[in-house]
């Protein structure tokens, strides 16, 4: 017979406006329409998207917004776990169940009773805990490390991952049916880089966060820095944009950044140095690199902009924002030769991950 859990309600503010819940990008605003509605519902959900596009966020925002609000929310990192210590760490332990377990230890599902469970990034979890985390799913219940007493437990689980999990599927590394159990109500969020109009408004609301921290009434970027940050690729998303913004308030007196006060990451190597197999000159800069290679593909491609975006591997939204923040800074940008088209008329934007729909007819 299984036993009983009680938790006491916790109280917690209502969902705050943001610049995640008044996105401007149509693929934003569809996540946004699926979070509303599965919150009600005692649904499992699985977030994808690539590292720092906001998993997390999300998932706070659907449990703030669920029957469970008043209850726990409790995040488990499943890569930053020791092996041997999943186990215990997610289900509990008895006293005198392994070396050093000297009293009882309440799992994270069971402090997540009656609330939301956020198993942040499983694709991590080891297959041997697979096997027992999908039971517990199936069964809803639980049963303590050294225990002999299953534990009834009321959980709703919401599991992200930046993996394609039907490829872990397909090599082995990640069970089958797990996957079709956390893939109840699949939710993809856009990377950032197809997601650019929300850029000011990222950036005003990072800055707001940042403002107090470091003793300013408020930050603000240049409209130069605004259009460099637009320049920018993102591979680390909204992340990565935030980390760019605290070294650009650290860097700016009086919490006014300008360009000079940003430092963005380069990749580990350009596209056009992978092509012609050198390497960049120490003296360029990321941003240089970037132009010329977009320059030079854009021109091998006659100025058509779909195929040049397709070689960079970028979307046609992307590759605009970035011929736009050339042409303002006055560097030519190849136009398309006569009779080609700009775009593949209706064609889908193109992306190294998903994402709405096209913009491709409108010139760069």
């Amino acid at each position: 017979m299984s036993a009983t859990l009680s938790a006491r309600p916790a109280e917690t503010p209502p969902p705050k406006r943001g610049p995640l819940l008044d996105s401007a990008n149509p693929a934003m605003q569809r996540v946004l329409m699926l979070g509303r509605g599965v919150a009600a519902t005692p649904a499992t959900v699985l977030l994808t998207g690539e590292s720092g596009t906001g998993k997390e966020v999300l998932a706070r925002w659907i449990h703030q917004l669920s029957p469970r609000a008043r209850f726990p929310f409790v995040a488990v990192n499943c890569g930053a776990m020791p092996a041997t210590l999943v186990e215990s760490e997610l289900f509990g332990h008895e006293r005198g169940a392994f070396s050093g377990a000297t009293e009882r230890r309440v799992g994270r599902f069971e402090a997540a009773h009656r609330g939301t469970l956020l198993l942040d990034e499983i694709s991590e979890m080891p297959l041997a805990l697979q096997t027992r985390l999908l039971r517990v799913l199936q069964e809803r219940e639980i049963q303590r490390v050294g225990g002999t007493a299953p534990i009834a437990i009321d959980v709703r689980v919401v599991a992200t991952t930046n993996r394609d999990l039907r490829r872990m599927v397909a090599d082995g590394s990640f069970r089958e049916d797990l996957y079709y159990r956390l893939n109840v109500f699949p939710i993809h969020l856009p990377p950032l880089r197809e997601r650019m109009e929300d850029l000011p408004a990222l950036v005003e609301a990072i800055l707001a966060r940042l403002a107090p921290r470091f003793g300013h009434d408020a930050c603000r970027v240049s409209r130069d820095a605004l259009s460099a940050l637009a320049a920018a690729s993102w591979p680390g998303n909204v992340r990565e944009l935030a980390n760019v913004l605290e070294r650009g308030v650290v860097l700016a007196p009086g919490g006014c950044i300008g360009t000079e006060h940003l430092v963005i990451d380069a990749p580990m190597e350009s596209v056009g140095a992978r092509r012609e197999g050198t390497r960049p000159a120490a003296s360029e800069t990321l941003e240089d690199l970037e132009r010329q290679t977009i320059l030079q593909v854009l021109d091998g491609c006659g100025g058509n902009r779909t195929h040049a975006a397709e070689q960079l591997g970028i979307s046609i939204r992307t590759l605009r924002n970035r011929l736009r923040a050339y042409r303002e800074r006055g560097v030519e940008v190849p136009e398309p030769a006569s009779g080609v088209p700009l775009a593949r008329a209706g064609g889908p934007a193109i992306s190294r991950m998903t994402t709405g729909g096209s913009d491709a007819t409108h010139r760069g």
